[in-house]
């Protein structure tokens, strides 16, 4: 009998990878996956728990399973990923209905734990969260033509308001050989666009190789045929050197695109969070990157109400905003999240930390507006994605947009999912690139 399955993947892109490799264990062992969970024999819950707000979905998801479970409408319940690892003492009385608990070590258990379920035995597995990495093939979900590819694991950093360090465990880098094994993998398979991602990867190497690698890892992931498009993130402001910006800057294929994650410009409050370096270290970053890539995109993420800010240095962090005019900016209020160092630190009240978040998304709007204004009368590449046959669109991303992240590309023509096309763009809406197919790409 083939037992059918669903999975439901929440948070970051790390954590999809882990899912996709728990499809792949999962239907190398027979397992059917399913759509939706209604009517399966177990449903996976691939958890985030890093913010509150994390959190609470991975607690509504797991709810909802469990209402179907008790209508006899769903098998069993797996649960998996950072809410069971950061709450592995007491999830299990918390949520009895789930049947089986996995760490973030313990994804690759996930068959195991599927068969128990089975045989009518409940079972919790929690490998440890800094072990090495477990190379496990698995089943690429994004597309058609784009997808990440992980690099190491964990992080070192700990900063102080962030619990990453302790779900995920110490950072981790995987063998060279076999990320690149990946990537090839990946090109055979039609992906044009490989997204490079880990918590921090610019530490690639330093634990295995005692030295900096992404510069030769993503030149050499460069020289795959197929690969047209290699995208970062996310970059720490620390630990870039002369040898990975004159990479990017001289290699084509790495899109001219950058997340690196500050949080926040004021030195007192940088220190206060274990953030390594100075604001002038992030000016004169950004400076530097500006001269060296003159069409460089930035992409940074901020946290308003951090412990330290008041209204001075509010307006700090405002004011080097408009100085920097930074292309793409993600915002979020100070969340104090228990066992970090921040949550015991005086901070201001969410409804302030929100309040300010709200004024610079405000700011950084026209700063975005004039940003997509640019490319008026420009002819862009587009990695084309889907039809929106309700709209009438084809849509797509240019070298300025990471999936689910940023805009979109709008544009009339015929052409096929998966193609790299030329697109000239003709009007701009709400961070959205409208266009026309260049003649000579159908």
């Amino acid at each position: 009998m083939e037992y059918t399955y669903a999975l439901i993947s929440l948070g970051c892109a790390k954590n999809l990878v882990n899912s996709e490799q728990m499809i792949y264990l999962m239907n190398e062992a027979g397992f059917e996956l399913v759509s939706e969970p209604d009517g399966a024999d177990l449903v996976i819950v691939n958890t985030c728990g890093f913010i509150d707000a994390a959190k609470s979905e991975a607690i509504d998801a797991i709810l909802e399973m469990a209402e179907l479970k008790n209508a006899g409408r769903l098998g069993g319940i797996i649960v998996t990923g950072c809410l069971p690892e950061r709450y592995k003492d007491e999830i299990a009385a918390e949520l009895p209905e789930v049947d089986c608990f996995l760490g973030v070590g313990s994804f690759g258990d996930v068959v195991a734990a599927a068969n128990s379920i089975l045989d009518g035995r409940k079972l919790s597995l929690f490998a440890d969260n800094s072990a090495a990495i477990d190379e496990i093939p698995r089943v690429i979900s994004t597309g058609p033509a784009w997808a990440y590819l992980r690099i190491a694991e964990g992080c070192n950093n700990f900063c102080a308001f962030c619990a990453i360090p302790y779900i995920r465990g110490r950072y981790r880098s995987r063998d060279m050989e076999c990320v690149l094994e990946e990537a090839r993998d990946m090109a055979a398979h039609g992906i044009k666009e490989i997204i490079v991602i880990a918590q921090d990867i610019t530490r690639y190497g330093t634990d295995l190789y005692g030295r900096r690698c992404l510069a030769e890892l993503v030149h050499r992931i460069s020289e795959i045929e197929g690969v047209e498009w290699i995208r970062l993130h996310y970059l720490y402001p620390d630990q870039f050197d002369d040898g990975l910006i004159d990479e990017i800057a001289s290699n084509d294929k790495i899109v001219k695109y950058l997340d690196i994650p500050i949080q926040h410009i004021n030195n007192k409050i940088l220190k206060a969070m274990n953030r390594h370096g100075t604001g002038e270290d992030i000016r004169a970053l950004f400076r530097k990157l500006r001269e060296k890539i003159p069409d460089v995109v930035l992409r940074t993420s901020l946290i308003a109400g951090l412990p330290g800010e008041g209204e001075a240095e509010f307006e700090e962090l405002c004011e080097f905003l408009k100085e920097a005019r930074i292309q793409r900016v993600g915002v979020f209020p100070f969340s104090p999240e228990e066992g970090t160092p921040a949550a015991t630190m005086e901070h201001v009240d969410f409804e302030t930390a929100q309040r300010r978040a709200d004024l610079i998304m405000e700011l950084q709007a026209p700063i975005m507006d004039a940003f997509c204004e640019s490319f008026l009368g420009k002819t862009v590449k587009v990695l084309y994605e889907y039809y929106d046959g309700e709209n009438g669109w084809h849509v797509g991303r240019c070298y300025a947009d990471s999936p689910d992240i940023d805009g979109q590309v709008l544009f009339s023509g015929d052409c096929s999912e998966g193609d790299m096309v030329d697109v000239l763009i003709t009007s701009t809406e709400d961070g959205l690139l409208f266009g026309e197919l260049k003649k000579g790409n159908d």
